[in-house]
């Protein structure tokens, strides 16, 4: 019986051990991304922001953010483990070592005069014949008497005295970690413990990796479905217009999967009315147009009618059913379209060459549904080759006030952001009629925004020049400011109601044949993450082009003090193409931000492939390079793309506005700098 006991008692410890091994790392890891994700925690001060309350921190939020479904399994799971703790520590005292001078209150070695007296004197208080109380007889028959019979026997208490048991030496004895129902059923124990083994070793383990797989199959590590992935692929065109890019995004199959009432219809016709100039419908067959747009599938009505709530900023009035379907829409979106990203850049020719239009197409749309902007406000208008959708996003802006703005001749979002702060103001407040607090709201906002600048370089290491097939690193660095001091922060963003963090992409890109060479995503909110990743690349750069161990660690130091000056590294490879001239484009394309993308032009001689080593660089005939092979472009203006693939809400300027540079050079290396600023370096005649 005591074996069975202490059989038993293993049970509640094996159960303990196997809990805590993944909770208690699992714990560890979930506290300290919720500390990581609190710092990280920056975002726009403006009246606007504030009031759309996905900041506030209120009781009622802090406790539905924290009574998730993990967090309250996690927490059920460590109210099992303290139960179980406080179980093996009561049973631990229950099941005490047999020590009979412990029992009596006896010292070790007491004489046996000493032993009489106190059982006497025991005998008065617990015998049954002096303590009705039943607790008070099971003591003194299972506890004194025995033990005043293994000290008064000379062979039981020499055996104690010896061996620590009235009985003499004890044999080893071995445990099993399960419950004692399971060892004590007669003649089924045998059958009961085979599937208790078989259940805990072999069906648990099979259910939680079938779950498990069963789910992975369904979804990608972005918590996208794989048969969204599928779809992307296949809708996505070389020359799928920005407009177009709609159409692909509102088919993923999760939105497929929202569901369709019949209690919605009413509602979303009236939606229908107000965001049906943004669904590019035929107003002379407005009647037919409507009725084809009716017949598609329901989900994918709901979804677009629904995103464009979101972009005219006509969500106020949908039901609460729609705005539970509206809100579960939006909070996919960024996932989404970080995807369908993906599968517009993703190598599609021989040359490994993704798509550039439906990239900067799919980047607009993402821009669009951050700020809650329509895509019709990105049409060329007054000058201004964006639009008025820059404008849009500042608080308190309206298209009333940036026709009054627009009177005084500044007619781009650049021109006001160049603008002195005090200038700014008083236009704002004298012209435009908006208040002081109103102002101080967009300076605020203008602080936020990100200023970039690009260097860029692409160049076949150890080699002089670029030959057709040489693998050629490009290596960028992408520096951020902001009027506030800010690195990395979330976007001003109050029409949108997720927390976003601010994402950026880096494309090296041949504009006239529609291809991206070389794409990367970029973020400036995990400072020691990039950090690592620039040290890592630029110690294996500089080892593999045979420097010695101090040019190394300068240049390691170089690229961490620029990582902490808000810069990000880019380095990537590609395979150079057949010989000729390239004339590309590096894209830095903001996924929050209106006006914000930047962009350079880089020249790339790539030389005929010569026999083994000969790999000596050739000038090109039409004008001198710089002393370290270096060609600089000056760019067309900030925040447009090439005449070839601009957006298409944007009108294509005149050829003469912009100014193309003839330098060719067998390495291609450019500056560039944001908010206006003119490439480093002049042409030279």
């Amino acid at each position: 019986m005591a074996a069975s006991e202490e059989n038993s008692a293993l049970f509640p410890i094996f159960i303990l051990t196997i809990m805590a091994i993944p909770i208690v790392p699992y714990t560890i890891t979930k506290l300290c991304r919720a500390a990581s994700k609190k710092s990280k925690s920056i975002h726009c001060q403006c009246s606007e922001c504030s009031r759309s309350g996905k900041y506030h921190k209120s009781i009622f939020k802090r406790i539905s953010n924290v009574s998730t479904c993990s967090n309250m399994t996690l927490l059920l799971l460590w109210v099992i483990m303290i139960i179980l703790v406080y179980y093996i520590k009561t049973m631990s005292r229950e099941i005490e070592i047999f020590d009979p001078f412990s029992i009596l209150g006896l010292e070790p070695g007491a004489a046996e005069s000493e032993i009489k007296k106190k059982y006497r004197r025991l005998s008065i208080q617990y015998h049954p014949d002096k303590n009705p109380d039943p607790e008070a007889h099971k003591y003194f028959v299972e506890y004194i008497a025995k033990a005043y019979q293994a000290l008064t026997d000379p062979i039981a208490r020499e055996n104690y005295e010896k061996y620590g048991h009235p009985d003499g030496r004890q044999g080893f004895q071995m445990g099993i970690a399960l419950p004692q129902f399971l060892l004590n059923i007669d003649g089924a124990s045998g059958g009961i413990l085979l599937l208790w083994i078989v259940g805990v070793c072999i069906l648990l383990p099979l259910v939680i990796a079938v779950v498990y797989l069963s789910r992975s199959s369904k979804y990608t590590g972005n918590y996208v479905m794989h048969q969204t992935l599928s779809t992307y692929y296949y809708l996505m065109k070389p020359s799928l217009a920005p407009s177009k890019v709609m159409d692909v995004f509102i088919k993923a199959a999760e939105y497929m999967e929202i569901p369709v009432r019949r209690t919605d219809d009413e509602p979303l016709q009236k939606l229908l009315l107000l965001v049906r100039s943004e669904l590019n419908l035929d107003l002379k067959n407005i009647k037919q147009e409507q009725a084809k747009f009716w017949k598609q599938h329901p989900a994918l009505v709901k979804t677009e009618l629904l995103v464009q709530a979101q972009l005219t900023r006509e969500f106020a009035s949908l039901s609460p059913s729609l705005q539970s379907d509206f809100r579960r829409i939006l909070e996919t979106a960024p996932r989404l379209l970080e995807e369908l990203m993906k599968m517009a850049v993703i190598p599609r020719n021989a040359q490994g060459h993704g798509w550039l239009r439906p990239a900067i197409g799919v980047v607009e749309l993402s821009q669009c549904i951050i700020q809650a902007v329509p895509l019709s406000a990105r049409k060329s208008t007054g000058g201004s080759p964006e639009g008025i959708a820059p404008f849009l996003q500042l608080p308190h802006v309206s298209e009333t006030i940036i026709k009054k703005v627009a009177r005084k001749k500044v007619r781009t979002f650049q021109e006001l952001h160049d603008m002195d702060s005090q200038e700014r103001a008083d236009l704002l407040i004298q012209t435009g009629g908006l208040s002081s607090a109103e102002v101080q709201d967009i300076e605020t906002v203008l602080d936020m925004m990100p200023s970039l600048t690009l260097e860029v370089t692409c160049e076949t290491e150890g080699e002089e020049g670029i030959q057709e097939g040489d693998i050629v690193t490009i290596h960028a660095w992408i520096n951020v400011k902001r009027g506030n001091g800010l690195i990395g922060a979330l976007p001003h963003a109050p029409y949108y109601p997720f927390q976003k963090e601010e994402n950026y992409w880096f494309l090296l890109a041949d504009s006239t044949s529609n291809n991206v060479w070389f794409s990367q995503k970029v973020s400036f909110m995990d400072e020691a993450a990039a950090l690592t990743a620039a040290s890592k690349a630029i110690e294996e750069s500089m080892e593999g082009s045979g420097a010695n161990v101090k040019e190394t660690s300068r240049a390691v130091a170089e690229a961490v003090e620029k990582v902490k000056g808000g810069s990000r590294l880019v380095l990537g490879k590609f395979q150079a193409p057949s010989e000729g001239n390239y004339s590309l484009t590096c894209y830095c394309l903001c996924d929050s931000w209106l006006g914000c993308d930047r962009r350079t032009n880089l020249k790339l001689k790539i030389l005929k492939r010569t026999r083994a080593g000969t790999r000596g660089a050739v000038l090109a005939d039409e004008g001198p390079i710089t002393e370290d092979g270096v060609e600089e472009d000056e760019d067309n203006e900030d925040g447009e793309y090439d005449d070839d693939y601009e957006s298409e809400y944007s009108e294509d300027e005149e050829d003469d506005q912009n100014t193309k540079n003839k330098h060719q050079a067998a390495n291609g290396t450019v500056n560039k700098h944001g908010q206006g600023a003119e490439s480093s370096g002049s042409d030279e005649e």
